[in-house]
């Protein structure tokens, strides 16, 4: 009896010496593996409406709601509780850059613009150059040929070869119809 009971121990033993090394190893891990190495993919991120500079100074006071719905499109945030003011919001995240937030805020007077407020907001071109990025410019080839080159494809001399295959036939005038007639 005392034999089996050693036994057990040792297994038991044995069980928590590899659960030892085992926990062990996974700590050694992270001193061996940097957080950069396993990043999720975070997509390019455009949320709420695009407002560039150049419609931002379309804007005049004393224009009618519809000119500025026009201009500026349907507004992010138009509460029942502040019917004289739209907010317009949008934010670009991208992968490796801190997220870019503007706003723009129009407020009415009844039923006329009455005061723009806004971020320094970017023109179309600066916005469409922060969604594309900056692209790693490679070296291009040469797109031209010298003549040593042209040389090289020139087509052989024309001689009269007799086991040249001959010319193709041409091609009939008509052809078959693809179904058969009815008769």
């Amino acid at each position: 009896m005392t034999a089996s009971l050693t036994f057990r121990l040792s297994v038991h033993g044995l069980a928590a010496l590899l659960l030892g090394a085992i926990l062990a190893g996974c700590g050694s891990l992270t001193s061996t593996v940097s957080r950069d190495t396993f990043k999720p993919f975070v997509p390019e991120v455009v949320q709420g409406n695009f407002v560039s500079n150049e419609q931002r100074q379309a804007l005049r006071p004393g224009m009618a709601r519809a000119q500025v719905r026009e201009i500026l499109g349907t507004p992010l945030i138009a509460s029942l509780f502040h019917a004289n003011r739209w907010d317009y919001a949008f934010s670009i995240q991208r992968q490796g850059v801190a997220a870019q937030n503007f706003r723009l805020t129009v407020y009415f007077k009844g039923d006329v613009l009455e005061q723009v407020d806004s971020d320094v907001l970017p023109s179309e071109s600066d916005f469409a150059g922060r969604l594309v990025g900056p692209k790693a410019a490679g070296k291009l080839p040469a797109l031209q040929a010298s003549e040593e080159d042209l040389k090289k494809f020139a087509p052989a001399a024309t001689a009269t070869r007799t086991d040249a295959p001959a010319a193709p036939a041409a091609l009939p005038r008509s052809y078959p119809p693809l179904e058969p007639a009815v008769r």
